[in-house]
């Protein structure tokens, strides 16, 4: 399909047209960190239930790997680089999303900083479920298999600077010092984007922007 900035309503009836492959539809909503996947995500949620198609959004950022294990393996500086995810309890996840009536899955706690295990939960009554990421059209080992699970898929394709400027706002409100936040944003954040988007993998639709 390979569809360019649809509506919202558009992206909504191209989903719901998706054929589903296994238990239920499985959507993947990636892009690089604040290109707005949160907020396209549960605003498909929204628009595919009230059209009839119920739907849960399920987040990658639940496979977190710990700090501890970060500061073990050195990474806390890279936290949110494809390295610091438990990719292969992901690629569990995503199968048993694809062949199970009941699935419990981990969420991240932003305010702990940490991953909670069976945070979240899809039940039998889920026909689409939107799974939303950094890494989820990523052309790199590991990642690159979840595709053959997706049913449809959506890229976030959102500019370098406005990326910056996003990632900047977001440190600033959670309390760093400016100098402290752009260092945040420039040295991690944006090279974790960088990743993103220079290996990506197809997609249905490619959005340019998202608020």
């Amino acid at each position: 399909m390979d569809t360019t900035d649809p509506p919202l309503a558009d992206m909504v009836a191209a989903i719901r047209a998706a054929p589903i492959s296994g238990r239920r539809r499985l959507v993947a909503l990636a892009g690089p960190p604040a290109s707005g996947k949160s907020t396209l995500a549960a605003s498909l949620a929204t628009d595919l239930t009230s059209a009839g198609t119920a739907t849960v959004v399920v987040p990658m950022d639940g496979f977190h790997l710990h700090n501890r294990v970060l500061r073990d393996r050195h990474l806390m500086d890279r936290k949110g680089a494809p390295q610091t995810f438990d990719v292969q309890g992901l690629g569990a996840l995503v199968r048993r999303l694809n062949a199970e009536d009941e699935v419990f899955f981990p969420v991240f706690d932003r305010a702990r900083d940490i991953a909670i295990a069976g945070g979240g939960m899809v039940g039998p009554d889920c026909e689409t479920v939107v799974i939303e990421g950094n890494y989820l059209l990523f052309d790199a080992p590991g990642w690159r298999t979840l595709q053959a699970y997706w049913d449809f898929s959506v890229r976030l394709d959102v500019p370098l600077d406005a990326l910056k400027e996003r990632l900047v706002a977001r440190w600033l409100a959670h309390g760093l010092p400016a100098a402290q936040a752009h260092r945040r944003a420039s040295q991690n954040d944006l090279a974790n984007a960088l990743l993103v988007t220079g290996a990506p993998l197809p997609a249905d639709i490619v959005v340019s922007g998202w608020a």
